[in-house]
């Protein structure tokens, strides 16, 4: 068997109704058509390992189990599977995403690959405070992740980020440019299709919608504070889609039950994203109320449920900090409004019910921004050029 060219390895389960796994199956989507012997090594969603099985043309995927009560059991559990799984083989180039599988390969980089990429989308030292709030009074446990994270970033060849915000957090941190490139995400707009709907908020009730994870950096609680303002003036409901914690799910509906909105909000479970368009489609507004912390304004992100919401027809309302501005326009492709103010969205949202034109003006030139610029296959066609140039020959 002809020894496989690349190996793109992640702390991710694949397939999932996550930004992490549809970036991932973008990726190694686009690599299968430009080079042989694409190997994609993931988390397994049970306990058990899933042995090696084309799932693309030139994609083959080994999803190995991460067993443990605490991120730490699982990540060490993978590590061992991992290294297991590295054994008497060597790849021209080995992709990661993060330190979690990345740290082992980089420490032993010679044996395990010619060429490392790291594809930083966040790093541990900057957003598992935010997942484990005890973790902020851990020196000691963040000054072990920044100083794996500066030997991965050291040891890699190549670093993909997919936003300029964050290649100029990784150039302070003491990356040289010049191993950088930023590829922005994309979106698939064969699934997030343009609805081409009217745009009619004077109707009985305006229905919001927010999809993603619940994170504290996504401003959702900002989302639900808003609801309750527009409902002073005008009916309006707000579904919020998207994977959560239980004490994540309590604490929103709590805060819905306390400002008197707990009718008009509901959380659903992650869909896929043929369901999710068609909710996005029934919407009036997308509201994208990212707050203003280190993790948005410092790191930096390319927030994929603005782009997917800017492919639908949907106007979408989202929080003016620079990791938006970098995607569109304010008042061209979507209304940007003072981050962690939920007096600004419910304003933008009445804007838009009193400004119907605006609203289809800013839906339809937000899609044709999305078709210029934001799609997985300018991604895709940008990922192979940065291989290319690293040295890695196309072929069949």
């Amino acid at each position: 068997m002809k020894q496989s060219k690349i190996a793109y390895i992640s702390f991710d389960t694949v397939p999932a109704p996550k930004g992490a796994a549809i970036h991932i199956t973008a990726f190694v989507q686009a690599l299968g058509t430009a080079f042989d012997g694409i190997e994609l090594v993931t988390v397994s969603p049970t306990r058990e390992c899933i042995n090696s099985q084309e799932i693309y043309s030139q994609v083959t995927h080994t999803a190995l189990a991460a067993c443990g009560d605490n991120l730490i059991q699982r990540i060490l559990y993978f590590h061992h599977l991992l290294k297991l799984w590295l054994q008497d083989k060597q790849f021209q180039v080995i992709h990661i995403r993060s330190i979690y599988e990345g740290f082992v390969i980089a420490q032993n980089k010679q044996k395990y690959c010619q060429q490392l990429i790291f594809e930083v989308n966040g790093l541990p030292s900057v957003e598992l405070k935010y997942r484990y709030p005890n973790v902020v009074d851990d020196q000691e446990l963040l000054h072990k992740l920044y100083t794996q994270e500066q030997i991965c970033l050291a040891a890699a060849d190549l670093i993909i980020t997919p936003s300029s915000i964050t290649s100029q957090y990784l150039q302070n941190r003491g990356i040289s440019d010049n191993k950088i490139r930023v590829i922005p995400n994309g979106v698939d707009l064969d699934v997030f299709t343009y609805s081409g709907k009217s745009q009619n908020l004077n109707q009985k009730s305006i229905n919001l919608i927010y999809f993603g994870t619940l994170s504290p950096w996504q401003g959702v609680n900002l989302a639900i504070e808003a609801l309750a303002l527009i409902n002073r003036e005008i009916p309006a409901d707000l579904t919020v889609i998207g994977q959560a914690r239980n004490d994540q799910i309590k604490t929103l509906k709590q805060l819905a039950v306390k400002l008197e909105v707990a009718e008009q909000f509901k959380i659903l479970e992650p869909i896929s994203q043929q369901e999710l368009v068609q909710y996005i489609h029934h919407a009036d507004v997308i509201l994208a109320p990212l707050t203003p912390n280190d993790r948005n304004l410092i790191q930096g992100c390319c927030p994929l449920k603005i782009l997917e919401g800017m492919a639908t027809g949907t106007p979408v309302i989202a929080s003016d900090l620079p990791v938006v501005r970098e995607l569109g326009e304010d008042g061209i492709h979507f209304l940007l409004v003072k981050p962690s103010s939920a007096k600004a969205i419910k304003d933008a949202v009445l804007r838009l019910q009193n400004e119907p034109e605006l609203a289809t003006y800013l839906a339809a030139n937000a899609r044709g921004r999305i078709e210029q610029h934001y799609t997985w296959q300018l991604a895709g066609e940008a990922l192979i050029k940065a291989y290319i140039e690293l040295g890695v020959e196309e072929g069949r």
